[in-house]
Order: structure tokens, then sequence, then C-alpha cells
């Protein structure tokens, strides 16, 4: 169960699209969207890229989480395989991934997608490094 450590409108894909990351169920990571009509594409659904950016940002906050205990040490993502299942709607979908394996330089997460109702609607798995971070003070 989460402690409620919400990250809000940190990134600008974050504010654009309305989602937020969860970090407060570590070692698992979770993100968060209520969809709405402006997610949706022309055949009524929410559009695959978007079920795909949750479940890949999902994935990333889990990999940093092994790392960083805020969740804030960028990961980047190598590759990120998806399967889409079931359509979805307006209202909640919640991605939540888990590392399956890795090394000293790659991580392996899976992750699962579900609506408000607990169908599941889409997983991914993918292949995660940390990101160069720049030069100079942090």
């Amino acid at each position: 169960m989460s402690d409620g450590t919400i990250i809000r409108g940190e990134t600008g894909t974050q504010r654009l699209l309305g989602y937020e990351v969860d970090i407060g169920d570590a070692p698992h990571g979770r993100c968060r969207l209520v969809a709405d009509e402006r997610h949706l594409n022309r055949s009524g659904v929410v559009h695959g890229g978007l079920l795909a950016t949750l479940l890949d940002n999902a994935s990333g906050v889990t990999a940093s989480l092994t790392v960083d205990p805020a969740g804030r040490r960028p990961f980047v993502t190598l590759s990120l395989t998806t399967h889409f299942l079931a359509p979805a709607g307006v209202g909640l979908l919640e991605a939540r991934a888990r590392v399956t394996g890795g090394g000293r330089r790659t991580l392996f997460i899976d992750a699962e997608l579900h609506d408000g109702d607990g169908r599941l609607i889409a997983t991914s798995s993918g292949v995660f490094k940390p990101a160069r971070l720049p030069e100079g003070p942090q």
C-alpha cells in the first residue's frame, strides 16, 4: 500500500498528459492517470501511445527506486515491448512495475496497466539503464 509519496508536475510530459508517479510502494513504481476525452483516439479509447507512456514511466521510476529512495535518479529506456490486451476508456488507469532481473548496467522490468475496475489493459517488458548525469555539482 502506498504511503502517499506522489510526484506531480515534475516534467513537461507529466504536466502535458496529467499523470502522477507514486513511489510510496517501493520497490514498485506506479504511474496513474485519470483519463478523460483529451486522452482518447478516433476510436473513442485511450490512445495506445499514452498507455505505453504510463507503462514506461512506472518502469522507469521502479528502476530509479533501485538506487534512489526518492525515485528521482533518471533511467533511460533501451527497449520496451508493449502488449495491448483491452481497450481503456475514461477513468482511472494505473501502471505498476517490478524488476525481474538485470545486472550492473541494465535492469529488466515488467509492468502491468489496469483500469479502475482492475481489468488488465496492457503489459510491457523493458530494459533500462541509468542515464548519464551532467558533470558538475548535483
